[in-house]
């Protein structure tokens, strides 16, 4: 049977083809639209309510947190932006628009510490109150001014980081364009005169969107580019990057505990698995998180991002400066490379990996296993991994809050470690982790499993 998902695009994608040198400009280039065609702007169909099992990728919006219905989200850039290096000057913008945005920051968080010694990347990352993807390129070209190498990020800014992805082919061939013919910005302007501040909706439609679903709905359609180009194509490859760890991240992300992600350049990836660790939390029953701050996921930071990460109780994010492992007190969660550690003496339980954790990832994979062998033999509609994956979690963090809530509200207000046993957790493995959920979520119940370590 051949494993079909086994394959990692994304990672394929991290190190891209090499820059050509610079060549004569096309004068068919300006053809080029950003909707992935040639010869303007792809057409938009008016949109239409549609069904949860409708939805297409470019509709399905996976967000990591609390789970709502009918949140629309909307699809504008607020700023498009490119970033060069200069050898005597450093990271630099070069251009932008518009050009009174405060992009403060910017140059070092869309072209990532390391990345000289890398082609291509893309970066995800956070700009106060705005998401930014870049792509990046590295080009070599005989010049002593340059010493011998190009490199410049194309970006953008926008409300949401759900939709970035849409533009990704656009920006890997700016980034491009850049490179090979400097200075000629008119794509781009086009590009933000087109995208800035509106509802991605075609005249005439009223400026309406088609419902967003947040619970993560079996797609009918699974375009490829979404598994290249989108965060939520990426799950299954995050699982098997980690393994059973992926039951440690998966407490700790429920925790909303800070999660700093260390690797080295490319760091596009990794930005995923930033994203992915934060798909883990996912909730979606009524008054559970209220308490707690939202799992949103920062990507990409650097030490310019220190003094704003001081006062973050909670976050998931990744960098390429080790420097970062010293500052302690910045993060709860460190994991470099398939390393997770904590240097706090009461997390230390949640890092050992107990019977109800393999048994949990057991199942994963016998489901992702039946998925994979339904996809070979029947040619109907088949769920894709990443709904598994998402669902998996979802369904493991349902059961244990809806029991949490039930015996909450029971009169003698007792969990036994056969409620722990009921929620799929260990009743002694799990204890110290049942301790901080319930505290980290303010539920009131006395927990009466013994603790094996004391007397």
């Amino acid at each position: 049977m051949v494993e079909r998902g086994d394959e990692a695009p994304l990672l394929r994608w991290a190190e891209g083809p090499a820059v050509s040198p610079p060549l004569a400009p096309d004068p068919q280039a300006g053809g080029r639209g950003w909707g992935g065609g040639r010869g303007g702007r792809a057409a938009v169909e008016p949109p239409r309510r549609r069904e949860p099992e409708e939805l297409g990728p470019s509709q399905v919006l996976l967000q990591p947190g609390r789970l709502e219905l009918g949140d629309v989200e909307e699809d504008q850039v607020v700023a498009v932006f490119v970033v060069t290096f200069d050898p005597r000057s450093g990271n630099m913008v070069e251009w932008c628009l518009p050009q009174d945005i405060d992009l403060e920051g910017v140059e070092f968080k869309s072209m990532a510490s390391g990345s000289h010694k890398i082609q291509s990347d893309f970066i995800y990352f956070r700009k106060g109150p705005f998401f930014g993807l870049a792509c990046f390129a590295n080009m070599p070209v005989e010049s002593e001014l340059e010493r011998g190498a190009r490199m410049k990020s194309v970006g953008i800014l926008s409300p949401s980081y759900t939709l970035l992805y849409r533009y990704m082919h656009f920006l890997e061939n700016q980034v491009r364009h850049q490179l090979e013919t400097p200075g000629h910005y008119s794509h781009l302007a086009a590009f933000y005169e087109d995208k800035k501040g509106v509802l991605c909706a075609s005249p005439g439609s009223g400026g309406s969107l088609p419902p967003v679903y947040w619970l993560p709905s079996i797609h009918r359609y699974m375009y490829p580019e979404m598994k290249i180009t989108h965060p939520a194509g990426c799950m299954s490859q995050f699982i098997k990057f980690f393994g059973e760890q992926i039951l440690i991240l998966w407490k700790f992300a429920l925790l909303r505990k800070r999660i700093l992600i260390f690797s080295p350049p490319p760091v596009g990836v990794v930005c995923y698995r930033v994203y992915c660790c934060c798909c883990l939390a996912n909730v979606s029953l009524p008054g559970i998180g209220g308490t707690v701050p939202e799992s949103k996921p920062f990507f990409y930071v650097n030490v310019a991002d220190i003094q704003s990460l001081e006062v973050e109780v909670s976050y998931v994010a990744c960098t390429t400066e080790k420097i970062f492992e010293e500052k302690r007190e910045l993060y709860d969660v460190y994991v470099d490379n398939q390393n997770v550690k904590t240097h706090h003496d009461h997390l230390q339980p949640l890092l050992k990996i107990n019977g109800a954790d393999r048994e949990k990832y057991r199942r994963l994979n016998e489901q992702r296993q039946m998925l994979l062998y339904s996809q070979e033999v029947e040619d109907d509609y088949n769920p894709c991994e990443e709904d598994l994956f998402v669902l998996f979690f979802l369904e493991q963090n349902n059961r244990i809050f809806q029991t949490l809530l039930e015996v909450s509200a029971s009169q003698d207000k007792t969990l036994t470690a056969e409620h722990a046993r009921g929620m799929g957790l260990d009743p002694q493995g799990d204890r110290s982790f049942l301790m901080d959920l319930l505290e980290a979520y303010g539920i009131d119940v006395m927990l009466v499993i013994d603790n094996p370590c004391c007397p």
